[in-house]
């Protein structure tokens, strides 16, 4: 920042400044709660001369928030990786079952939307699909805020749910799955080499909700990268132009991740014990019948509520496997 011409690059000094904030933030917490704990000792050696029960207790409380905020903190200085601290782009698509599926989908999209109000992300929609009788066949969304994809990576992979069908008459079990994608969105900083001779750009008219506007005229937008195959759409901006830009951020985004996991395919045929970075492995399963628990596969934590999971609560596992990870690398 001393730099004489670090304030004539706005894009770059941008970058630099929420780094050093970030920084900041880590060493004034780490400050504040050193300070708390060197507060919190010396009131219980006072409540404990004085025979105090009173205080006592309070410092029984401010040593549960103390934790809990050290944890927390810890939890973030496990977020070291480049792309942590960047926002998400999170994808759900329905697997093989038809309205089973659907409706598995929109409940992952509820519960993913919910831990995001939660951690106080905010969410922007870029495409919904509906399905024909009920649920959603795909979403694709961001998440913007410190450490959104560091926090959701974890997601990425596929979702098992085992219950009574609420759309079979005859009650019996059923099992859907879903797919979760998460992808780092790609900031000004990284290239990614999109020719336009490699698009096609088609626009379509918006379906769903969204009033006459949206269902008259052709401001969806779907782009297709024709060497890759890969699709990137977004139909819930009323701008065509809007829609365009979203797209392409998804583009890049996929493209990048791509590129990512062609690299780490790589480092698996050199080190046998990384475990399968495709898509195919069942990353945790939500069993509602006969039993209710939700277990994580790669790191065998298991939950009973899981109605509090499907309602956003997915700290344990979020941290689980940041532990994981860590201890993989370590």
């Amino acid at each position: 920042m001393s730099k004489q011409d670090f304030w004539e690059k706005p894009d770059e000094s941008r970058h630099v400044l929420k780094e050093r904030s970030d920084v900041t933030e880590v060493i004034e917490t780490w400050q504040r709660f050193s300070d708390e704990l060197e507060d919190t000792e010396l009131l219980f050696d006072m409540a404990m001369e004085e025979g105090d029960e009173e205080t006592i207790e309070e410092v029984v409380h401010k040593t549960r928030t103390l934790r809990q905020g050290i944890r927390d903190l810890e939890l973030r200085q496990m977020l070291s990786h480049e792309d942590d601290a960047k926002n998400a782009i999170v994808s759900i698509n329905a697997g093989a079952g038809g309205t089973e599926a659907q409706d598995w989908v929109e409940m992952l999209l509820r519960m993913t939307l919910r831990y995001c109000e939660r951690k106080g992300y905010v969410v922007e929609l870029a495409d919904l699909q509906e399905g024909e009788e009920a649920g959603v066949k795909s979403a694709t969304f961001t998440v913007s805020g410190p450490n959104a994809y560091g926090m959701l990576k974890s997601e990425s992979g596929i979702h098992r749910l085992v219950r009574i069908s609420p759309f079979d008459a005859s009650g019996r079990r059923h099992t859907s799955f879903a797919a979760v994608l998460v992808y780092p969105e790609v900031d000004d900083r990284i290239e990614v080499d999109i020719k336009q001779s490699d698009l096609r750009i088609d626009t379509y008219r918006a379906s769903g909700a969204g009033g006459q506007h949206v269902n008259k005229t052709s401001s969806a937008v779907r782009i297709t990268h024709l060497p890759t195959g890969i699709v990137a759409q977004c139909q819930n901006e009323k701008s065509q132009h809007r829609n365009r830009d979203i797209a392409m951020k998804i583009l890049r985004a996929r493209l990048y991740e791509r590129e990512k996991q062609a690299q780490q395919v790589k480092m698996q045929e050199m080190h046998d014990n990384l475990e399968d970075i495709g898509w195919g492995s069942q990353i945790r399963s939500y069993v509602m019948q006969p039993y209710r628990l939700v277990k994580d596969h790669r790191t065998g934590l298991e939950k009973g509520n899981v109605d509090a999971v499907l309602d956003g609560d997915l700290d344990d596992f979020i941290e689980a496997y940041l532990v994981h990870q860590m201890s993989r690398k370590g």
